[in-house]
């Protein structure tokens, strides 16, 4: 820019602003208290809208913004942590929210956009969800030290499904817990025993604090043995069918959150 449109484009501006931005002499031009303080504002401002270019360009790109995450509490043992671990190296960037919620209020939250992704139990079954399968384990028997089904775990021998009939079993909720509920109803029905549920309840922790305390025996997920508890002896279980424990991950089929699709590409 030439020097005359220079010095219109400052008049116009102090006028705008009703205030004298420059000291004009012959030899010299330097800015007044006005000026300086004018000067320092829109250096900011400058440097927030290139800020804002650049959040703009990163979100679009999937580089930034955020992904809620729900998660069952026994989700967590087995998936949870490949989740996070590819997060943290294919969207560095991108803040991660997350939210131990029940499979029911997982799946009214992706309904309701109040998450992104999902680590919930089957069946997904709402028209407007996707789901991925991700990860499958075999259920165990969780066992009080000095039971007698815990007394032979020494010998590698998986332990008979049907050892349950007639035994203190703790037993998932028929509400908050009904994937598992209804899966152990399955098994014991195939194996024809009929055990004793002594408790309800609905989170896999819970369970085995039980356990611990030689409330009665429990059949777990196999991850859930991550969990350490001197009183508890866990057992692999033969089955008369196949009842393996799934899990799944769940998002809104229409989801426009550039950042999940990033992170989706290389779990």
């Amino acid at each position: 820019m030439t020097q005359p449109p220079l010095s219109r484009q400052i008049q116009l501006l102090e006028g705008f602003l009703g205030a004298q931005l420059f000291d004009r002499s012959n030899r010299s031009v330097r800015l007044t208290p006005a000026g300086r303080a004018f000067l320092h504002d829109a250096r900011r401002i400058l440097r927030q809208a290139e800020q804002a270019t650049l959040a703009v360009r990163q979100v679009s790109a999937g580089e930034a913004g955020s992904i809620a995450i729900g998660f069952t509490a026994a989700g967590a043992y087995s998936m949870l942590d490949t989740l996070l671990a590819t997060a943290r190296a294919s969207v560095p960037g991108v803040e991660i929210v997350l939210r131990e919620m029940v499979t029911r209020d997982q799946l009214e939250a992706l309904g309701a956009s109040g998450l992104d992704l999902a680590l919930v139990r089957p069946p997904v079954t709402d028209a407007d969800l996707t789901y991925r399968p991700a990860v499958r384990e075999q259920l165990v028997a969780a066992l009080p030290v000095g039971h007698p089904l815990a007394t032979a775990a020494d010998d590698g021998e998986p332990l008979d499904i049907r050892a349950f009939d007639r035994q203190e079993v703790l037993m998932y909720s028929p509400v908050e817990a009904r994937y598992f509920h209804e899966l152990l109803i399955s098994v014991f029905r195939a194996a024809g025993i009929t055990p004793v549920f002594s408790q309800y309840l609905s989170q896999v922790h819970s369970i085995l604090a039980l356990v611990n305390g030689g409330w009665g025996v429990a059949l777990v997920p196999e991850t859930a043995a991550l969990l350490r508890y001197a009183g508890v002896v866990f057992r692999p279980v033969r089955l008369t069918a196949p009842a393996p424990v799934e899990l799944t991950l769940a998002l809104a089929y229409h989801s426009d959150n550039p950042a999940l699709s990033a992170l989706l590409e290389h779990l």
